[in-house]
């Protein structure tokens, strides 16, 4: 029987267009090489999505036991980033109007599972 082990970001402060940019990059890869390469990529979105697939390697050796489970059996099955809440804010515009600005903001989740 083979298991899933999730991790959730919400509320990070970059745009989903942007981080689906880098999350493409490890889907479907073994988490170590994941790893390795979100921490050589020179991309922004690069460090919350590193962060998000540790937590869900340190959930996953947390339930199953770190005899039962070595991160090396682990991969990346799925990594799905979605549109959060956008801040919306104001700068001033031409004569004297006010132009609106909308921060984006997303939510990572990743799913983690086993090599058969």
């Amino acid at each position: 029987m083979f298991m899933e082990y999730k991790a959730h970001a919400r509320y990070v402060r970059m745009s989903p267009r942007k981080m689906r940019r880098v999350a493409n990059l490890v889907k479907g890869q073994d988490v170590e090489k994941a790893l390795g390469l979100l921490h050589y990529t020179v991309k922004t979105a690069a460090a919350p999505i590193e962060r998000t697939i540790r937590s869900a390697a340190s959930n996953a050796i947390n339930v199953a036991g770190s005899s039962h489970l070595k991160i090396e059996d682990l991969y990346v099955k799925n990594i799905q980033v979605d549109g959060g809440p956008p801040l919306k804010r104001f700068r001033a515009g031409s004569m004297g109007r006010a132009s609106r600005i909308i921060k984006r903001t997303s939510h990572l989740s990743v799913v983690l599972a086993e090599r058969e």
